[in-house]
């Protein structure tokens, strides 16, 4: 089994590693010291007590790693559609693309049951680069529950969790999505197969639509957002909104809204990767976070004004700070 991790940074590194140490062929696509470190010295990952390295062939070109099984895509979901065309050496007949990333995946209408199977969702992927240029058919979906950072370039520590449950768009259990699952199983990964895996994408981005820029406006951590009165009703509200989209596509939420509120909160004084993007003037993942809800409620005829309001004022916030990545 051949798996490119395109994006091996703190996500992709972690899955990288882990399936390298098993015996699986991994290639790994970074860039800058990250990269340059992992070559010269290997990747390193932490995970609790243990510490490990390993030695999988790293580049910056796609062009030097051929075909591939499996291309795990772990860049934030607004860089994919620019790496389209630098991608396509990767990719054979037979190459499944897993979308390793938050949010709202392009390929969501793809195999969807009812009047908007075939839709594209310009939020995520503008002008369809990524429908065209990889193909709905390749897809398979995943959720990242896990956190992990680069703590110095070529090592990377798990922090917490380590649940990455895969789906084919069409809820099959297919002979790739299963060779996958087993993999990563077999490396330590949890990877369980889900039948609805739009399901489990609603669950994780139920929290990222709301908390995440909340936090960019407050600059304030999950636990505080929801502990306090005032924000914990915004949240609240956004949860609502989304949820009766959710649900006019056919998602089952496993939790109520004040549940999954506190899962929020128990994971402490976290600073969402969005307030992370703000201090760090990197482009935030807004679209694929909230405005893609936001896309999704107007195709299902759903009101959202509190998301709406919500961002609009991040998006202004988030170009104040050079960190709103502009359309072309």
């Amino acid at each position: 089994m051949k798996v490119c991790i395109y994006g091996a940074g703190a996500i992709g590194g972690q899955i990288g590693a882990m399936l390298a140490r098993s015996g699986v062929e991994v290639s790994l696509i970074a860039r800058g010291p990250h990269l340059a470190a992992m070559r010269t010295n290997g990747l390193t990952l932490i995970t609790g007590e243990e510490r490990f390295t390993v030695h999988p062939n790293c580049s910056d070109d796609p062009a030097e790693l051929g075909p591939q099984d499996y291309v795990i895509i772990a860049l934030k979901a607004h860089s994919v559609p620019g790496v389209v065309d630098r991608m396509q050496p990767l990719l054979g007949p037979e190459t499944a693309i897993v979308t390793a990333m938050n949010g709202v995946p392009w390929w969501y209408f793809y195999k969807f049951e009812g009047p908007l199977d075939g839709q594209r969702l310009e939020s995520v992927d503008p002008g369809g680069a990524q429908w065209r240029g990889i193909g709905p058919e390749r897809a398979i979906g995943t959720v990242i529950w896990q956190a992990a950072e680069i703590v110095e370039p070529g090592v990377v520590q798990l922090n917490h969790g380590n649940r990455t449950p895969l789906g084919e768009p069409d809820g099959s259990r297919s002979d790739r999505v299963v060779a996958l699952s087993e993999a990563m199983i077999a490396a330590g990964i949890k990877a369980p197969v889900k039948k609805k895996i739009r399901d489990e994408i609603w669950m994780k981005l139920w929290g990222n639509l709301s908390f995440n820029p909340v936090s960019v406006l407050t600059q304030a951590t999950l636990e505080t957002i929801a502990s306090d009165d005032g924000t914990r009703v915004v949240v609240g509200r956004m949860m609502e909104e989304a949820k009766r989209i959710g649900e006019k596509l056919g998602v089952r939420f496993a939790l109520s809204v004040e549940a999954r509120i506190e899962t929020a909160k128990e994971v402490g004084a976290h600073k969402t990767s969005m307030l992370q993007d703000l201090e760090l003037g990197r482009p935030m993942e807004l679209e694929a976070l909230t405005g893609a809800v936001i896309e999704l409620g107007r195709l299902v005829d759903e009101p959202t004004p509190t998301i709406e309001l919500v961002y609009y004022l991040t998006r202004q916030r988030a170009r104040e700070g050079g960190c709103y990545p502009e359309a072309g």
